[in-house]
């Protein structure tokens, strides 16, 4: 047990950790962890996420007396629906104590199920995580990491087991926002849900639920016969399968008298304005009275949970763990962001999406004066947009002194990547929580310039790096400050955040975990 906080990188933990922590660690802590998508999922679903609870499970198999287990909902159905039940994992390592909850009435990601009522309630399926938590457990702590893909109503079950510590991850804005981003119509920041009108005209369209459940269901079952989603066969069989679904679905409607119209193509159970008050009233509602913690990913996720009427008592900012924190320890800040030959390169990694900034980005540096314009470089490393965006992207060739873009990376890829790199740009124009891109550069001493919305300004804490988000002014003063060398660097660095390792991560989630924790 001495060794229980040597977590992730390090095998033995210090005395003082040991005896600071042996009253709370006489007997094993057995903790239930949820999330939508599973740790291990083999499509890689759920993002940031999903990498982090990896780490997270990782880090507790391998070194803590912890009883751990994991449970995920809202994407493993059967073909032909059913009551939610659950089951054992069917894929992946079968020494893991992983569960799907399947046929929950809450489709997820949040999307799928947007405006559904059983975002807050649906009692077959919180009857049946009722049940799972009563056959595997009891449970020191649940922590959801996510509520997607269950009801908020699971909240209440600590009224049956008032002891459980019950812990919830603000990873994203689901609580307020069905869309989970606060971002409307694909297009600009939502500050005001205007009394739930917005919501009612949030999504340009929607898939049908119908639909989703027996993809998923088709999904499911051939993941449980041993294929895996990026074999031949999957592909071959998912399509095919799909393909005749659809006509049989045609044919039956034809055969009832109810026309060439298939029912997959059915519009969606959408709430009205009304509704989405609603949830978002209950949602915090349970939140306030059932949990214990609600732990932020960054000071900016904190102070719109408290905005949106968490109770602020619950509210913590807890910093994830990352791997990329023993990055830190093995590079050293730059002599300066400005090149010899009086460049600056610039990069921008992730997504060519509008609310991550990317065009944005692609505006602010087109209308760069001509002079300025070719003294900067820019490395682009996100998956091929369009037609008209990489005409765009190309065209900028002309203008700037060089534009790289690589199709995408892999992590292996970005000490190579990054390696010329003197500044990284995070330009998002949403409340982007804490990006895993910014940690990434961040934690190889590259300067961040990013927008004020969201986490990534908090990871150097230096008002001269910092943009209003979609203020193209703005950046461009910003980048000619750093051109003239206006930027205190040295200043920038005594300020900056070290990213955490699992280790400080845990120790800190670990004192959530506390009865007593104050």
């Amino acid at each position: 047990m001495w060794w229980c906080f040597g977590l992730f990188e390090t095998s033995v933990c210090s005395e003082p950790d040991f005896f600071e922590f042996k009253t709370y660690w006489e007997r094993h802590l057995k903790i239930l962890y949820y999330n939508w998508v599973d740790y291990l999922d083999q499509e890689k679903r759920g993002g940031g996420v999903t990498v982090y609870q990896a780490n997270l499970m990782s880090s507790l198999k391998q070194n803590c007396e912890v009883h751990e287990v994991f449970l995920s909902a809202g994407i493993s159905y059967d073909l032909f629906g059913g009551k939610p039940r659950w089951e054992a994992t069917q894929t992946g390592p079968s020494d893991t104590r992983r569960y799907d909850l399947i046929n929950s009435g809450v489709l997820a990601p949040s999307h799928h199920s947007f405006g559904d009522p059983a975002q807050v309630d649906h009692e077959a399926t919180t009857a049946a995580f009722i049940d799972f938590v009563n056959a595997t457990g009891p449970y020191d702590v649940i922590h959801f990491n996510n509520l997607e893909g269950v009801p908020a109503s699971v909240l209440k079950i600590k009224e049956i087991w008032p002891q459980t510590r019950i812990i919830l991850s603000l990873h994203n804005y689901y609580f307020a926002c069905p869309q989970v981003n606060l971002w409307h119509q694909e297009r600009e920041t939502c500050e005001d849900f205007n009394a739930g009108m917005k919501c009612a005209d949030c999504l340009h369209g929607q898939h049908n639920p119908r639909h989703l459940r027996i993809a998923n269901g088709l999904s499911y079952r051939l993941k449980k016969a041993g294929l895996h989603p990026d074999s031949w066969t999957f592909k071959f069989c998912f399509t095919w399968t799909m393909r005749l679904a659809r006509r049989a679905v045609r044919v039956l409607r034809t055969v009832r008298g109810l026309g060439k119209s298939t029912s997959l193509k059915l519009e969606p159970p959408h709430e009205t304005a009304q509704g989405f008050v609603e949830r978002r009233s209950r949602f915090i509602a349970l939140i306030n009275a059932h949990c214990d913690r609600v732990l932020c990913v960054s000071d900016a996720v904190s102070d719109l949970a408290k905005h949106y009427g968490i109770a602020p008592h619950l509210v913590h900012t807890n910093y994830i763990g990352t791997r990329e924190a023993q990055e830190f320890q093995r590079t050293k800040p730059h002599s300066g962001p400005v090149a010899t030959d009086g460049g600056l390169t610039l990069a921008y990694l992730g997504y060519m999406r509008r609310d991550k900034g990317f065009y944005f980005l692609l505006s602010a540096l087109e209308n760069l004066p001509k002079e300025t314009a070719q003294r900067i470089h820019l490395t682009v490393a996100a998956r091929r947009g369009d037609a008209e965006t990489m005409q765009r992207l190309q065209a900028l060739q002309t203008h700037l002194a060089e534009v790289t873009h690589m199709d995408g990376y892999h992590h292996d890829d970005l000490d190579t990547l990054l390696e010329k790199v003197d500044v990284g740009v995070i330009p998002v124009l949403w409340h982007d929580n804490l990006p895993q891109v910014a940690i990434e550069m961040h934690a190889r001493h590259i300067p961040l310039l990013t927008s004020h919305m969201g986490g990534a300004k908090e990871l150097a804490n230096c008002p001269d790096m910092v943009f209003e988000a979609g203020n193209e002014a703005q950046f461009q003063d910003r980048l000619t400050a750093l051109l003239e060398g206006r930027v205190d660097m040295d200043a920038y660095w005594r300020s900056a955040m070290a990213p955490k390792d699992m280790a400080s991560h845990m120790k800190e989630l670990f004192a959530h975990y506390q009865k007593d924790a104050s």
